[in-house]
């Protein structure tokens, strides 16, 4: 696979090419289509990337940052109950300290979760990107 783009800028994912025609991928919508070799480009940029963006970028976001079941959990409870004090979370989690810090770095420099004050305490929030990220997530259906 290699990467192409479009005279009107869209890049696809090149898949084969012959013959002057090539088989390109929209990575937004996953379609496949024959155009003419002429009328793409070879870019630089990874295909995987490409491919990638054909996700929305709040996923991308929460799947890059949520490496298991109780940090998705966490991300999704902060989303329903909106911003909760590091008391709480810390025993919703069942975390220890330094495992709960380590998870909610990863979540704040993904910019998933914000820091902010619950009733004068030090609490986090879910931040819009992690909103439309679990919105988009529970509309995908499955299981």
């Amino acid at each position: 696979m290699r990467s192409v783009e479009t005279p009107d800028g869209e890049r696809h994912v090149l898949l084969s090419s012959t013959d002057g025609t090539a088989r390109v991928r929209d990575p937004a919508t996953g379609v496949e289509r024959t155009v003419d070799t002429a009328d793409v480009e070879l870019i630089e940029e990874s295909p995987l990337s490409i491919a990638a963006g054909g996700v929305p970028s709040a996923v991308r976001r929460a799947i890059t940052a949520v490496h298991d079941e109780r940090t998705l959990g966490v991300l999704v409870t902060l989303v329903d109950d909106g911003p909760t004090a590091v008391v709480d979370l810390l025993g919703y989690a069942g975390l220890c300290e330094s495992d709960f810090n380590g998870l909610f770095g990863e979540l704040r420099a993904a910019g998933l979760v914000s820091e902010c004050r619950v009733a004068g305490e030090r609490g986090y929030e879910a931040t819009e990107t992690a909103e439309e990220a679990v919105e988009l997530l529970r509309g995908a259906g499955g299981d």
